[in-house]
Order: C-alpha cells, then structure tokens, then sequence
C-alpha cells in the first residue's frame, strides 16, 4: 500500500473514533474514568449580511483512550 497523507488522516480519524467507542462502552466501568473522561471544546462561528447568513457548530470531546487510538494508528501508518 502506498503511504500518503490520506492514508494517514484516514486512519488517524479512524483511530480517534474506534478510542472514543471503546471510551464509551468503558463509561460504566467506575475504576476506568481516567480514560473515559472527555474534554469538551466547542466552537461555534457565525455572521449574519441580511441577505446570506450562517452558523456553524463543531464540537470535539477528546478522552484518554482516543488519544491511544489515534496513537495505535499512527503506529500502524509506520508499519505499514
């Protein structure tokens, strides 16, 4: 397989939600909140010229264990 940059976003997105799906099953385990715990960061710009207007919202919430799973995939990107 040929390595490019859209291999490695690809699989760094991938990694970012296969660690926050594990993060997510994990919330019931009480000993594992360290790596399910989430920072939420959101952004939200908008503006209004009367004719046209736009808002937009992006939300992250970035845990423990998606930080390991985009770490997994970088790894895996080198081996390949």
């Amino acid at each position: 397989m040929k390595k490019n940059k859209w291999t490695l976003f690809l699989l760094v997105l991938l990694g970012l939600l296969a660690g926050s799906l594990v993060s997510y099953w994990l919330e019931a385990v009480p000993g594992l909140s360290f790596l399910t715990n989430a920072i939420t960061t959101s952004w939200s710009p908008s503006f209004d010229f009367h004719v046209i207007a736009l808002d937009l919202s992006l939300h992250i919430n970035v845990s423990l264990l998606s930080i390991i799973g985009m770490i997994a995939a970088i790894w895996w990107y080198r081996k390949l």
